[in-house]
């Protein structure tokens, strides 16, 4: 269980004035750097407004870490990633159907922590959907690199790309990212708030392992269900995030 504290959200003064002030940065930053298109940056906007006035500010900082990174992720050897054919869009930018595939179900947690009035429980829960998404980004953006692919249902050596591949490099930065959203919710929540050293700990513990697990059943789904053209790429992230969310909740009602 969580103890030594509560977290305030939802329509509090502070939450409001540090979120419109993250999404002008995270504006800025996506128009500048090209993170997102422009109905990329619509839709960030709008799940911005929803997670940090819903949520709490706190929340967006950490999905403006992820957005951060997996920009940082996509760049990474783009040439090479060019000429493998590996690229998702021409520039690295992202659209608004990426943001809604790995947003829409911590969107809804923070809709849900503010029906509950409830942004402590929630909280694991909001930092473990972040931990799949970019457990997810990292490992297909550095795996494509690697050569070494295998299929996770056969084992069987595949292209680099393929959906429900999975290679040394991947797994690797699959926890790399899982680790760096699980150690951002640290600093940025639990080390500024009154709980107990040890539920910060714990909580992002179980969050990182949720992120590299949700990597694995998005591989998994993969290689049985898009592979077949049965669910699209944004459902097989959906599904993931949603692993990641069910497995953290298995501990906050334990």
């Amino acid at each position: 269980m969580i103890t030594g504290g509560e977290l305030p959200g939802g329509f509090i003064s502070i939450n409001i004035q540090i979120t419109f002030g993250i999404i002008l940065v995270l504006i800025s930053l996506s128009s500048i750097a090209k993170v997102l298109d422009a109905k990329g940056i619509l839709a960030a906007a709008s799940l911005g407004f929803v997670i940090g006035c819903l949520g709490h500010w706190s929340w967006l900082v950490i999905l403006l870490t992820f957005l951060i990174s997996a920009h940082l992720a996509t760049k990474w050897g783009w040439e090479r990633k060019i000429k493998l054919r590996v690229n998702e869009s021409n520039d690295g930018s992202r659209g608004w159907r990426n943001v809604i595939s790995n947003g829409g179900i911590p969107g809804t947690v923070a809709i849900f922590a503010f029906i509950i009035q409830d942004w402590t429980l929630t909280l694991p829960l909001f930092i473990s959907t972040v931990c799949v998404a970019s457990a997810d980004t990292w490992a297909s953006e550095f795996g494509c690199l690697d050569p070494r692919v295998r299929l996770i249902l056969s084992n069987n050596t595949v292209p680099p790309g393929t959906n429900g591949g999975f290679s040394p490099t991947g797994q690797k930065a699959a926890f790399l990212g899982s680790f760096m959203i699980g150690l951002s919710g640290f600093i940025f929540v639990w080390v500024p708030s009154e709980f107990e050293l040890t539920t910060g700990i714990y909580w992002s513990l179980i969050s990182i392992i949720a992120g590299w697990l949700g990597c694995q059943f998005d591989s998994l789904i993969g290689a049985l269900f898009e592979n077949r053209g049965w669910i699209s790429k944004g459902g097989v992230n959906n599904a993931a995030i949603g692993f990641g969310l069910l497995f953290t909740l298995v501990f906050v009602i334990i």
